[in-house]
């Protein structure tokens, strides 16, 4: 295996509110060094979020794990265009054909860091924040219909966070028959990567977030600060994190 650049952790914690986690979170590496992060948000309620998140990252898992090698950013592209065409599409059949999963469905993020390069697909609301020289920036756009609302003029950026729609989604992996999703390919300058789902950042500030990220904690005790601050404002949703941060040396 080649030299493994950084350290990577992914959790998941109920919160304080749902009885059950509908979230998942995965990071691991394959046997060429590249490192895959991913969060998932199962939709659908009672025993159909959960297993619509639990089956995507499994099934990403698995393939992740099988593959070789990647040998150009084409491979890298098509890897993700069949994996999450694949998810979609099993989710979709589970739910059309079976009374017990119908209408579930599972939002997605995931990183893939190959060679100089990240590679962010994501469906949904579940966000990737890259962090670079104690610069902070969301690198995804939320898929709700609230952030359609804003980007249209229909509604002013203050009026997002307590609008009836915020919840909305328009994109989920699962939900309809063919996948849709966005992809963000940026060089790999950041020091630090991480993926997170709503329960989050609806929990915790943006300030928040970076001043955990850039401490000088060890990464698990980052991520147990980020879970530790959701739940004190509240814990109203599942909370998961994936994150991915480059050796001081490298």
């Amino acid at each position: 295996m080649k030299n493994i650049k950084g350290q990577f952790i992914s959790k998941t914690d109920i919160g304080l509110v749902r009885m059950i986690n509908e979230d998942r979170a995965i990071s691991l590496v394959n046997s060429c060094g590249d490192v895959l992060l991913c969060v998932c948000d199962g939709l659908g309620g009672h025993h159909k979020g959960d297993y619509a998140s639990e089956l995507a990252v499994k099934m990403l898992a698995e393939s992740f794990r099988d593959k070789n090698k990647y040998y150009t950013g084409i491979d890298v592209r098509f890897w993700i265009y069949h994996m999450l065409n694949k998810i979609n599409r099993v989710i979709n059949n589970e739910a059309a054909h079976n009374e017990k999963y119908a209408d579930m469905g599972t939002t997605i993020v995931l990183a893939l860091l190959h060679g100089n390069k990240i590679y962010i697909a994501y469906a949904g609301d579940s966000r990737a924040y890259g962090f670079e020289k104690h610069q902070f920036s969301c690198l995804t756009t939320d898929q709700t219909y609230v952030n359609y609302l804003y980007e249209t003029g229909q509604i002013k950026q203050e009026e997002m966070s307590t609008s009836k729609e915020r919840h909305k989604l328009i994109n989920a992996l699962g939900t309809y028959p063919s996948v849709s999703y966005s992809l963000v390919i940026k060089k790999n300058t950041f020091n630090s990567i991480l993926l997170c789902s709503d329960g989050l950042y609806n929990n915790a500030t943006d300030g928040d977030i970076k001043s955990a990220v850039i401490s000088n904690e060890r990464i698990e005790q980052k991520i147990d600060t980020l879970i530790g601050i959701a739940k004190s404002n509240g814990g109203s949703d599942n909370i998961a994190i994936s994150y991915w941060e480059r050796n001081f040396n490298d």
